[in-house]
């Protein structure tokens, strides 16, 4: 199955522009709302894998959205992307769970490394979580919490 990214801002434009960015580019499938009250449903009917969010949107705002996302999947990664941030904006971000924090106007490469990295990264953890996991059912519960696999 493809991987999902849901795009979440106020501005049709943007909306328009990494939609183009990622379909021409990637080969994950792309949902798009400007309205960050629909974004939770998404997430939660859609199968989305990574969350690509503006800071500022009237009615609920993008750290607000990050907030409830993480209430769903706190292992949901989502970047934060702002036309107005500054570095205490990004901050605030990655302390509550943010992945990445970009400022627009934002590089087309930048964009792509983030969102490459974040979902090669998820996808791991999530590998690792199974793996323990399997681990344990072998094992028992004698499986030491910071095992390492040697290759």
């Amino acid at each position: 199955m493809k991987e999902k990214i849901l795009i979440v801002d106020n501005e049709p434009d943007m909306l328009l522009l990494l939609s183009r960015l990622i379909i021409e580019n990637t080969s994950y499938e792309v949902t798009a709302t400007n309205n960050p009250m629909e974004a939770a449903d998404i997430i939660r009917k859609d199968h989305i894998s990574l969350v690509i969010a503006e800071m500022k949107m009237p009615v609920l705002d993008g750290l607000e959205l990050l907030e409830e996302i993480k209430r769903i999947n706190g292992d949901m990664p989502v970047i934060i992307t702002s036309a107005y941030g500054s570095v205490e904006h990004g901050l605030e971000a990655m302390r509550k769970g943010a992945f990445d924090f970009i400022m627009k106007p934002f590089r087309k490469e930048q964009m792509l490394f983030s969102i490459d990295t974040a979902l090669k990264l998820a996808k791991l953890d999530k590998e690792n979580k199974k793996l323990r996991e399997w681990f344990k059912l072998k094992n028992g519960e004698n499986c030491p919490p910071d095992i390492m696999f040697a290759t």
